[in-house]
Order: structure tokens, then sequence, then C-alpha cells
């Protein structure tokens, strides 16, 4: 029997994701985004609750400042933006598509009772309306 083709984000999300607390240096920020190939990355508190969102955009002047200033970089609680589109597990793939020709985010948060369980990026989302489409 065939696999079923991807239908809804939590069958393509990633639930072992790369996240960051207020309390991280920007310069681990950036380290972890190189890592990890990501554009940018979920800020949750200690409980994985979703507080915010910083991208690669966000830290690339303050890390550039620093390093020309030799000062310690930010933290990531000082340039984190508060205001995040997250979406459910639970949505359709068509859906978060569609909302994507609007939206500018290259990697959504996935969220469930108010926690972090995932991200999920426009490139997943790509993926899986190809196999889609070829099943």
């Amino acid at each position: 029997m065939p696999n079923k083709a991807p239908t809804i984000v939590r069958d393509i999300m990633s639930r072992d994701c790369y996240r960051v607390t207020g309390k991280t240096s920007v310069a681990t920020l950036a380290e972890g985004l190189a890592l990890h190939r990501l554009p940018g990355v979920p800020v949750v508190d200690d409980h994985d609750h979703l507080i915010g969102f910083i991208s690669e955009q966000d830290v690339l002047g303050k890390v550039l400042e620093s390093s020309y200033l030799d000062e310690e970089p930010p933290l990531v609680r000082e340039l984190m933006r508060h205001e995040v589109l997250s979406i459910p597990p639970t949505k359709s793939i068509s859906d978060l598509a569609q909302e994507m020709l609007g939206a500018k985010p290259k990697v959504y948060p996935v969220v469930e009772q108010e926690r972090l369980v995932g991200i999920v990026t426009r490139r997943d989302v790509l993926s899986a309306l190809l196999r889609m489409r070829h099943s």
C-alpha cells in the first residue's frame, strides 16, 4: 500500500525544531541559525510557550555592529518580534499554502494548546504540495 500523501501540517512539520529563549545571546542564535540552516526561529519561555520570533534579518545588523565595535551582542528578547503568525498542527497544507501567498514568513511555528510543537517552512509546504499532486 503506497504512503498516503500529507494533508495537514502535523504530517510535515519538524517536531524536534531549533528554538531559543529570550535569554539566548544573539551570537548563539546566529550560530544556531547557520547550523540548522533556518531563516528564523521561534522564541519560547521556560514552558515552551511561544512568546516571539526572531529571524536572520532581525539580527544581521546587530551581529555586524557588535563585531565591528567588539561588543557583546544583545539578547534575543531585545530584538525578537512579539507578534507571531503561528498555526495549529491540524491546519490543511492547502490552506497554509494559500496563506503563504500573502504572508511573508518563511517559517511558521506550529502551536497546540499554547505550546510550540514544531515548525513548518515554505519548503516543507512546497514539497508536500508536490507529493499531493503526484498521489
